[in-house]
């Protein structure tokens, strides 16, 4: 691979790095030809770009990008493939089902949304993230069940509310 090569690779890491959100940093060594097939097949149906990359062209690329990934530096080392998703945890999800035969992809680390997580063990808590749309659910919903609860209420004893009106404004004064 010649300079000039590198230079394009470096180029379009660092615009995919600067563009997405949600960056996974894998290992997929130990995979033969067949299941890097599946897992990139696999990926692909999310919406998930997988890059394989030698570490120096992708740290180059790291250190012209406008983010901080800070320690997910030092997770480059030995095979690497960079995961370019669209959501959370889509990819996550996958490298846990994809899992279920072998040890394999290693989860190295994350940068999710300025966020940086390192090691495999940090697996199960990118599954567990909830996107912005969740969140903004569950706080509507709480926002919401104090009025339900008043309406509830009123529309329930609305006929005991009537009658008592109607017998005070039947009352001799």
């Amino acid at each position: 691979m010649n300079k000039e090569q590198k230079g394009e690779i470096i180029q379009q890491l660092t615009q995919k790095l600067n563009e997405f959100k949600y960056i996974y940093v894998t290992d997929v060594s130990s995979l033969n030809a067949q299941k890097t097939s599946d897992l990139r097949r696999a990926f692909f149906k999310d919406g998930i770009e997988m890059e394989v990359a030698k570490n120096t062209l992708i740290e180059k690329a790291i250190e012209r990008t406008d983010k901080n990934f800070g320690a997910l530096v030092d997770t480059l080392k030995g095979n690497t493939a960079l995961l370019f998703a669209q959501d959370s945890k889509s990819a996550a999800k996958i490298i846990k089902e994809f899992r279920k035969d072998g040890k394999k992809p290693e989860l190295k680390g994350a940068y999710i949304d300025t966020d940086i997580y390192i090691g495999d063990n940090q697996l199960d808590s990118l599954i567990a993230l909830k996107s912005k749309n969740e969140l903004i659910g569950e706080i509507i919903g709480l926002l919401q069940s104090p009025a339900k609860n008043v309406i509830s209420a009123l529309q329930s004893s609305g006929g005991k509310l009537a009658g008592i009106v109607k017998t005070l404004s039947e009352r001799p004064e």
